[in-house]
């Protein structure tokens, strides 16, 4: 249930955090919920959408291997969202999909299905902080926000990169993830992440992934064009460049039923 004072953090677009904290006291926690919701909240109502992307994966020596995939999400109320992921390059992997139901309180539910082997592959519980496909994305981190997902904390509002943003602490609920927190950089302005840093169960740095090139959609919705996931311990890297997003399709819950893994071309 929103406090009082939550209320009025959310409402109040043109004052600061540190502002609002001075007068009425708010609590860290309470702020960084704030402008979680706030976040969730501007990004919703677009139904469906989809995207071509190219993942570029760049092991420590600098060598390169791209992959081309097709991406699909569907908007869910009252639950996450439900996205299916089919590789059509390189030939070894092509047909590959991947089916992903995330949810805001429960694990999320996720499917791989590999066409050399004609079978579906269910993702354990316990196993989402694994890389995907050879990627420095976790599974975990293909799930939509959830606001339930997590516990936060505003630690300081901060400039990056020219944006005015606020600076929070997301601690996973998830008791499986393979992160003790992540730290946000949100732009203030457009209510958009900028910066993700995601510190493993050691709480030591583990990768840095960050948001590029975002372009407005339909008025309301921004969609980063470039997404770079840099392992910090590995020295590997991928980089995600998307294009060609198209909203509203008419894309329904049967798109996403597990046969549509199978379907998938």
């Amino acid at each position: 249930m929103k406090t009082l004072m939550t209320t009025v953090l959310l409402s109040a677009m043109s004052v600061s955090i540190a502002s609002i904290n001075t007068a009425f006291a708010i609590s860290a926690e309470e702020q960084g919920l704030a402008i979680a919701k706030k976040v969730e909240q501007r990004d919703s109502g677009w139904n469906d959408y989809t995207t071509s992307l190219k993942m570029t994966l760049v092991n420590k020596q600098g060598d390169k291997s791209t992959r081309a995939i097709r991406l699909k999400i569907l908007e869910m109320s009252g639950d996450g969202d439900k996205s299916l992921t089919i590789f059509d390059s390189p030939r070894d992997i092509k047909g590959t999909a991947f089916l992903s139901y995330s949810h805001a309180v429960t694990p999320d539910d996720q499917w791989l299905y590999l066409p050399a082997l004609k079978r579906v592959k269910r993702i354990s519980s316990s196993n989402k902080s694994g890389p995907f496909m050879g990627s420095q994305f976790a599974y975990e981190d293909l799930a939509s926000f959830e606001v339930d997902k997590y516990q936060y904390k505003f630690l300081r509002e901060e400039t990056l990169n020219g944006k005015n943003t606020w600076v929070v602490e997301n601690q996973p609920i998830y008791k499986h993830s393979g992160y003790t927190r992540q730290i946000v950089w949100i732009d203030k302005e457009r209510y958009i992440p900028l910066k993700i840093e995601f510190y493993d169960r050691k709480n030591t740095l583990l990768k840095v992934l960050q948001f590029q090139n975002y372009t407005l959609y339909l008025d309301q919705y921004w969609r980063a064009h470039e997404q770079v996931m840099e392992n910090q311990q590995n020295g590997k890297v991928t980089t995600l460049s998307l294009n060609n997003f198209k909203f509203r399709t008419g894309l329904n819950q049967r798109s996403f039923d597990k046969n549509a893994l199978k379907r998938a071309r």
